[in-house]
Order: structure tokens, then C-alpha cells, then sequence
């Protein structure tokens, strides 16, 4: 019968201590539990190989003996020269099933016996994988708290997207990940959002910027002007003589702030003057007056 590396199985060294094999069986437990592949022959073997392999590996006993007689070349048992001269094709081990209901190979059967706790790793309950994903949206979408649906591995889920969400933020939707096994809990649905500030309007934080062109009548004169904002219009009364830069503020006119209702961040304005072009000999005249007064 075929000698079977249990280390190389699970994908570990043979000084793995045992968190490690705990991890690695899990990791590739879940991977090939035959729940999440159904009718998948291949998974199903493998699925098979590595609840064998997990079943010597992890009880310290059945380690120590499998480390002795498996690959310790001075003191084999006789069936140790049988199953070595064959060479270590796992693919070729033939299984069979066990009392207890579970497959296991013949060279763990001619090792061990059989094992009346084999059944105990079918029992195991696995929790189901994280998913991560990237949601892209605009200043607009996060400016207020509204539903949005997304298609994670082909399910549709619907997610509240809370108002004052930032760029890179991430937010756990519990429960939206993989599915679990055995009556293992699902895993949980991680979403990074991505905004940028691809508008006339620029957020820092909760505070956000905007640069008005005035006409120069109204800067020298004052005026009133209707601003846009993620909120609706607003009506600013420019004062006479506004210098070229000025920055005015709008309390309370910025951001939503995350989680926390009804508090906002500011709306600042610079003012830019735009100078007139294309003028007309008498607009130029009046200016060379204005000038000599």
C-alpha cells in the first residue's frame, strides 16, 4: 500500500506546531468541504484526504507513531517496507468506510486501526469566508443616507449606505459572506467606498470648499449671488469692495458628520473677481476716467 505524507497534504512543514495544523486543515477544509462543491468528485477526494490527514496529525499519539514509523528509516514495522517500496502516489489509496461513517485509506487503516473518533471532524462546524469589495460613489450618493443593491458572487444584497461615509472608509455587513458549513455561522461582507472630488465642490473631512467667480460690478459694488451646494441653492450677499480671494463661511452647510444626526461641517467660498474682456471704446473710456479720479 501507498505511504501518505499527511504534512505535505495539509501544506505544512513537519515542525508544525499544532495551531498551525489546526489553521491549515480548516483553511482547506472549508476550500473542499463537499457542502460548498456538490458533485465535485475531485473535491470530494481531497476533502477526504485532508480529514485523514488531520485525524493523525492532530492527536498527538497518533502523530508521534505516524513520525516514528513513517519516516524514521531505521526502525520500520514490516508492512513499512510494503507500502515504502511502492512509492507515494496518494492518488492511488484505496478507502473505505469506517463504523463510524467516515472514508479513510487503507494505509490508515493498516496503521491505526480505524479510529472510533473519526467521525469527529466531519462534525466541525466552519465558519464561511470574509468577502471584500469596492464600492465606488460620487459626493452626492454620500451626502445623505440612502439603499443601494450589490452583486456579491451572484447574490443580490441590499446595504444602507450611512450619510458622511469617507474615502477608504470600510463598513461590516455582518453575515454577507460565504456561506458556513456543518451550521457554521456565514462570514461577514467587508465594503471599502472610493469617492473623489471629481465636482466643483472639494470635502476635507466634514468641511467642504468652493470657488465662486464674481463679476467685478459686484465685488466693487456688492450684489447678492446663488451658490450651488450638495444641499440645494443658497443665497449669499456679496459685500461691496470684496478683494479677490476673500473667503467667506457658511456654517453648517458642509458635510454630513458619520453617524452622528443633524451635525454638519462648514461650506467655504473663495471668491475669485473675473475681469471683463471684449470691451467696448466706451467701456474703456470710463475706466481710463475711473482711473484719473
Amino acid at each position: 500500500m501507498t505511504f501518505i505524507n499527511y504534512y505535505k497534504t495539509l501544506g505544512i512543514e513537519k515542525s508544525a506546531s499544532a495551531a498551525d495544523i489546526k489553521f491549515a486543515y480548516r483553511k482547506l477544509a472549508r476550500k473542499y468541504h463537499p457542502d460548498l462543491n456538490p458533485n465535485d468528485v475531485e473535491a470530494k477526494k481531497n476533502f477526504q484526504q485532508i480529514n485523514e490527514a488531520n485525524e493523525v496529525l492532530s492527536d498527538p499519539v497518533k502523530r508521534a507513531k505516524y513520525d516514528k514509523y513513517g519516516h524514521d528509516k531505521q526502525n520500520k514495522d514490516p508492512y513499512e517496507n510494503q507500502y515504502n517500496e511502492q512509492g507515494s502516489d496518494f492518488g492511488r489509496q484505496k478507502y473505505s468506510r469506517t463504523q463510524s461513517g467516515e472514508d479513510f485509506s487503507d494505509f490508515f487503516s493498516s496503521m491505526f486501526g480505524g479510529s472510533p473518533n473519526s467521525g469527529r471532524s466531519r462534525q466541525v462546524k466552519y465558519r464561511g469566508e470574509d468577502f471584500n469589495a469596492q464600492l465606488q460613489i460620487n459626493l452626492t450618493d454620500a451626502f445623505k443616507s440612502h439603499k443601494q443593491t450589490l452583486t456579491i458572487n451572484g447574490r443580490n444584497i441590499r446595504i444602507t449606505i450611512p450619510a458622511g461615509i469617507e474615502n477608504g472608509q470600510t463598513i461590516k455587513i455582518v453575515g454577507h459572506g460565504g456561506l458556513g458549513s456543518n451550521g457554521g455561522p456565514n462570514g461577514d461582507l467587508y465594503i471599502t467606498f472610493k469617492m473623489g472630488n471629481d465636482g466643483k465642490v472639494k470635502r476635507q473631512g466634514n468641511d467642504l470648499f468652493l470657488t465662486v467667480e464674481l463679476e467685478l460690478c459686484t465685488a466693487v459694488l456688492g450684489g447678492e449671488i446663488t451658490v450651488d451646494t450638495l444641499n440645494g441653492k443658497v443665497m449669499i450677499n456679496v459685500q461691496p469692495e470684496t478683494q479677490n480671494g476673500t473667503k467667506v463661511k457658511l456654517k453648517g452647510k458642509g458635510f454630513p458628520v458619520y453617524k452622528f444626526e443633524n451635525q454638519y461641517g462648514d461650506f467655504y467660498i473663495t471668491y475669485t473677481i473675473k475681469l471683463p474682456t471684449h470691451l467696448t471704446e466706451r467701456q474703456k473710456d470710463l475706466f481710463i476716467e475711473l482711473s484719473k479720479l
